[in-house]
């Protein structure tokens, strides 16, 4: 009989050591996007300040990067276990957030700045978004649900009413920004639009002369905006307090760099990227004034509250800290 009950406790405490390790810590899977907008993740991969800060923790962090495009994408790779840490518009952000309150309970960790995203259009015909017309083609990295959509439904509403914010979702195509910005500069296919983010839309710019901004962003918000934010389950924050924090600091200390050396910032990105932008392009976007590098989100409850009004979410966010987990770093936020 003791021998048996020596056994069941050798199979306890090996089932409890066999949890432990299930939930230890020491590893993140990070799903970034396309763009100067992800220069953060670029940074603190580049730097492996991820690692850097979790030693501090007292914790080795194995880190992993995944590319995909668009919400859609990073939203089912989250909810499916495929990676811990998501980059991806606010409106993905926001549509997950609804979906799984109650269950997995995502919600954001961080902001990574605030930038301005360009509707480009190449139609001489086009200068506002009331010229779109059935022919034209709008390119954006997921229809509906990412960030770009959302910002041109609000747009819509706007400009038709708050029942026509679907109005030119039928023009809109899926299409990652590197796709978008190479069909949008040759000017040969359907795609003769592109709803963009930095540095896509300078390039369009600089590469087509008939490209030009149909709309701003930040017209669009009222200003500077968060657009674009990493986001988790409340399941992985919670079981990885000392690698959750790691992952904070090494972000306050990419964009600490991106604003005070922008020149560095860039070769991070083109080191990690692998891109062929042109440098002093590359650097140009990084120190436009319009560009805020903050890990606390900036004025992302107009677009939350909208996205309720139109019955694209179920919950009414009453403060941009329902859909952000609460840290020290995003104190200032809104």
């Amino acid at each position: 009989m003791k021998r048996l009950t020596k056994f069941a406790a050798v199979l306890a405490a090996l089932s409890l050591l066999a949890s432990a390790s299930a939930h230890a810590e020491g590893r993140i899977r990070i799903a970034e996007q396309f763009g100067v907008v992800y220069l953060l993740l670029n940074v603190a991969q580049d730097g492996k300040l991820i690692e850097k800060h979790g030693k501090r923790q007292g914790v080795d962090i194995d880190v992993d990067w995944i590319k995909l495009s668009g919400g859609a994408a990073t939203n089912d790779a989250l909810l499916s276990n495929s990676v811990d840490v998501v980059g991806a518009g606010l409106g993905p952000l926001l549509t997950v957030w609804d979906r799984t309150a109650g269950k997995q309970n995502v919600r954001a960790v961080a902001s990574l700045g605030s930038f301005p995203y360009y509707l480009i259009s190449t139609n001489p015909a086009v200068k506002s978004i009331a010229d779109f017309g059935p022919k034209d083609r709008i390119a954006l990295p997921a229809v509906t649900v990412s960030v770009q959509a959302r910002i041109l439904q609000m747009a819509a509403a706007r400009q038709w009413g708050q029942a026509q914010f679907r109005k030119l979702d039928p023009l809109t195509q899926a299409l990652p920004h590197p796709d978008a910005t190479a069909a949008v500069i040759a000017g040969k296919t359907e795609i003769n639009a592109h709803f963009a983010n930095p540095p896509f839309q300078e390039q369009e710019l600089a590469g087509n002369p008939n490209a030009k901004i149909v709309l701003d962003s930040y017209q669009v918000l009222g200003g500077p905006s968060s657009a674009t934010v990493l986001y988790a389950t409340e399941k992985w924050v919670k079981e990885n307090p000392k690698t959750y924090r790691a992952f904070l600091d090494a972000l306050v200390e990419a964009a600490e760099l991106a604003s005070t050396n922008p020149e560095a910032a860039a070769d991070a990105y083109l080191r990690v990227n692998k891109n062929s932008i042109d440098r002093a392009l590359l650097i140009k976007v990084i120190k436009n004034p319009k560009v805020q590098f903050s890990v606390a989100p900036q004025n992302t409850l107009g677009l939350a509250q909208f996205l309720h009004q139109v019955g694209a979410i179920r919950k009414k966010p009453e403060s941009w800290r329902d859909y952000f987990f609460a840290h020290p770093a995003l104190a200032k936020g809104s």
